[in-house]
C-alpha cells in the first residue's frame, strides 16, 4: 500500500507575547501564504525584498537577450550590462528608445517581460497600498498591570491610552487570563477565562482609561497568589476595539502580559492634575510608573 509523505516544515519559534514557542510538523508554503508574508514582514525588508526580486528578475532577462543573435539595436559589444539596463527600461515599460528590439526573438522576449512587468507592476502597487492603508491603532498599554486595593476590594487594574488623542466612539475593552491546569485525567491544557471588568465599554475614549476587574468570589482570579500564577504559568490577554471617528475605521489593538508582569499590591501614579487657570493637566511621563502600597500610605 502506498503512503502519503507530507513535506513538512522545520521547527520554527513563534512568539506569544513574551513566550517563545516552538512549533514542528506544519507544512509551509512561502508562495501559498505570500500576501500574508508580505503584509507583516517590516518595511526595510520588504522593499529589500522587492529590490532583490527586482533585480534577479532582470538579470534573468539579460541572460535570455544575451542567449540571442543580437536581437536589441545599439547594443554595444562586449557590455553585457546594456542588457540589463535595456531589461530594465522594457519591465518598467519606459523605452528611451536608444536601444529596441530588432529581431523576433528580441520582440518575443520583450513582450513576455512587458506582461510580466505590468502584473509586477500591479502587484506591488496593491501591496504598497494596503500597507499603508491598514488602520493601526495608537493604543498605549501600561508596561505592568497592578493588583491593589479599589473601593476596598483586591482588584486587577490596567492603564490605556490613546496616543493620537482623537476621538475613539464605541471604544470597549476585554480582558482574559489563560492559565495552565491539569484535567480528571491528567492531561495539561491551558485554558482561557474572561476577566469581568466593572466597565469595559467607553462611548468617547480620547485620552486615558483604566481597567478595573475586581478579584471577587466570581473571579477565575479568587484565591490565587503570586505563587499560584507562577506555577501555572498565568498569561494575562487585553485587547481593544474601537471606531476611529477621524477615519472610519475599526481599530484593534492588543497587549500580553506573562505572570511576571503583574505588580502585587501597587497602584498607578497619579497622571491627573489641575493647571493654575483650571485646565485639566495629564503628565504622560508617569503613564507606567507604579507605587507600592507601603510606599503610598508614607506619601
Amino acid at each position: 500500500m502506498a503512503t502519503h509523505k507530507s513535506h513538512r516544515s522545520k521547527a520554527r519559534e513563534v512568539r506569544i507575547g513574551s513566550r517563545i514557542v516552538m512549533t514542528e510538523g506544519l507544512e509551509t508554503r512561502f508562495w501559498g501564504d505570500f500576501y500574508h508574508h508580505a503584509m507583516n514582514i517590516s518595511w526595510p525588508y520588504f522593499f529589500i525584498c522587492c529590490a532583490a526580486f527586482f533585480l534577479t528578475i532582470n538579470c534573468f532577462f539579460a541572460v535570455l537577450y544575451g542567449l540571442g543573435d543580437e536581437p536589441i539595436a545599439n547594443i554595444r559589444p562586449n557590455h553585457p550590462e546594456d542588457l540589463f539596463f535595456f531589461s530594465i527600461e522594457t519591465l518598467a515599460t519606459v523605452g528611451y528608445g536608444d536601444m529596441h528590439p530588432q529581431t523576433t526573438f528580441g520582440h518575443f522576449l520583450a513582450t513576455c517581460e512587458i506582461f510580466i512587468g505590468l502584473s509586477i507592476l500591479t502587484v506591488m502597487t496593491g501591496l504598497v497600498f494596503n500597507r499603508f492603508s491598514r488602520p493601526r491603532a495608537r493604543i498605549l498599554f501600561a508596561r505592568f498591570p497592578i493588583i491593589g486595593p479599589h473601593n476596598s476590594v483586591s482588584t486587577l487594574m490596567l492603564r490605556i491610552a490613546n496616543e493620537r488623542h482623537n476621538f475613539i466612539s464605541e471604544a470597549r475593552a476585554e480582558c482574559w487570563i489563560s492559565l495552565l491546569e491539569t484535567s480528571n485525567e491528567g492531561i495539561l491544557m491551558r485554558r482561557f477565562y474572561q476577566l469581568e471588568l466593572e466597565r469595559n465599554q467607553n462611548p468617547l475614549f480620547a485620552l486615558s482609561w483604566t481597567l478595573f476587574h475586581p478579584i471577587d468570589e466570581k473571579s477565575p482570579l479568587y484565591g490565587l497568589n503570586q505563587e499560584k500564577l507562577t506555577i501555572a504559568e498565568a498569561m494575562l490577554i487585553v485587547t481593544f476595539h474601537g471606531l476611529d471617528e477621524q477615519s472610519g475605521h475599526m481599530m484593534n489593538a492588543r497587549r500580553t502580559y506573562n505572570n511576571k508582569d503583574i505588580l502585587w499590591d501597587h497602584v498607578y501614579k497619579d497622571i491627573l492634575s489641575l493647571t493654575p487657570d483650571g485646565k485639566t493637566h495629564i503628565n504622560y511621563n508617569d503613564f507606567h510608573e507604579t507605587i507600592p502600597r507601603q510606599a503610598e500610605k508614607a506619601l
